[in-house]
């Protein structure tokens, strides 16, 4: 693993600032706008299904199954090549994919020939990027950082994620609305180009893969050596477990919350960005939070709290109803709790992170994407069925209270008495 040495303007004994470091901000610059198209892009899809392609219930969650299932079938296989290449040039290729995918769609509006089954594609497209992608991102993040420095760069990134959501949720309304949700999708093609520009600029060389090429083993062995590692650890397995359940039944109201809010609420697209962008605006004050809760709560309770709170906010999405102002306000309300999850994911992502060796980072991470895909295609379908043969609002009811099963394993399992130093410290 590459180390980073201290800045010349670090006095001797002190604690470095990302803040000082330029390949850190350059990875940053490059994600913080990525991160705001991707949302425009995950806003305008759905719109774009529903409203210019006339999708019904059963084709919006065929669309989001489109975007994990190849997850399925390569999750695997993309831990384990991470864990054999250097992940920068994966990420990279990885952006490049994405932004030819994506821009294929405005170019079939423009034409007349745009159909659902394209977006079906695409999404299967970009998915496959995307899975390379996640797996070797937060893989690549300990080598570019020493192991001290993780909570704080995490934090940033989450905050750059808090933003994006704000910025992006609210302009993705105007935009769909005054231009159509194919723009906005051009402009998501376009920050995956800044992404993949600011990879290459970075200039701290990476670590060759640990094991040489003549030492590797079979594929089948080293997934299952990272499939052993995640069920070997009850913590790690705990983890693994109650963020597949929370998947399961977020997907389950994912593939319904667009239809719920444009077809029942009879919200209007900038009105669904406001309350997504509040979501935003918690989702931000939970990264200034993490770093000042972790050298006060025991990870255990970090974790807990935040997915507890998470969960009982999403209740909120059916319990929104009456007059078109009270039912803003609920979600609102909701939203609000948003930060809740920031806590939790930067606190679990950290110490996954910092408990495993580099040699691992791949398959831990393409092992914990595998089954929270499967997780997210049952939700999905279950999203599916339920919302076609009960009605939207009582599966909303139904898979919202399935999300609390989450925090009960959690708080069934070693996680809560969990005291890791190791993800403590750090600033924003």
């Amino acid at each position: 693993m590459s180390v980073r040495l201290p800045s010349r303007l670090d006095p001797p004994g002190a604690p470095t600032s990302l803040w000082r470091h330029p390949d850190f901000l350059k990875l940053w610059a490059g994600q913080s706008v990525s991160l705001f198209g991707s949302l425009l892009t995950q806003f305008a899809l759905p719109l774009l299904a529903a409203l210019m392609l006339g999708a019904g219930a059963g084709q919006m969650a065929l669309l989001a199954a489109a975007e994990v299932a190849p997850g399925l079938l390569l999750g695997f296989v993309a831990g384990v090549w991470v864990d054999r290449l250097r992940r920068r040039p994966l990420l990279i290729a990885a952006d490049i994919g994405r932004a030819l995918a994506l821009a294929s769609i405005p170019l079939a509006a423009v034409l007349g020939a745009l159909r659902i089954e394209q977006l079906y594609v695409v999404a299967v497209l970009v998915s496959i990027c995307t899975v390379f992608f996640d797996v070797a991102y937060p893989s690549f993040l300990p080598s570019l950082l020493r192991r001290e420095e993780l909570v704080e760069g995490n934090s940033k990134l989450a905050a750059s994620e808090s933003l994006a959501e704000v910025s992006g949720w609210s302009i993705a309304g105007v935009l769909v609305q005054v231009a159509g949700a194919p723009l906005a999708i051009l402009v998501d093609a376009a920050t995956f180009v800044a992404s993949a520009v600011s990879l290459v600029s970075i200039r701290t060389k990476e670590a060759p893969p640990t094991a040489a090429p003549e030492a590797r083993e079979k594929m089948a062995r080293e997934v299952a050596q990272g499939l052993r590692f995640v069920a070997a650890d009850p913590v790690r397995r705990a983890l693994a477990a109650a963020g597949a359940v929370d998947t399961l039944f977020g997907n389950a109201l994912g593939a319904l919350i667009t239809l719920y809010l444009v077809r029942d609420l009879h919200l209007e697209p900038v009105v669904i960005g406001v309350i997504y962008a509040v979501g935003g605006v918690s989702a931000l004050a939970g990264t200034f939070l993490v770093p000042w809760l972790a050298r006060r709560w025991p990870v255990g309770r970090m974790l807990l709290v935040g997915m507890l709170v998470y969960d009982l906010g999403a209740l909120t999405v059916p319990l929104a109803s009456g007059p078109a102002a009270l039912a803003v306000a609920i979600l609102i309300v909701g939203q609000s709790l948003d930060a809740a999850y920031t806590i939790y994911s930067v606190t679990r992502l950290s110490h996954f992170q910092r408990t495993t060796p580099d040699r691992m980072q791949g398959r831990l991470h393409a092992t914990l994407r595998v089954v929270e895909g499967c997780a997210t295609v049952v939700g999905l379908a279950l999203g599916g069925i339920l919302g076609q043969t009960l009605g939207v609002r009582a599966t909303l009811f139904i898979v919202c209270a399935g999300k609390l099963l989450g925090p009960v394993l959690l708080a069934c399992s070693p996680v809560r008495r969990l005291r890791d130093s190791d993800v403590k410290g750090g600033s924003m």
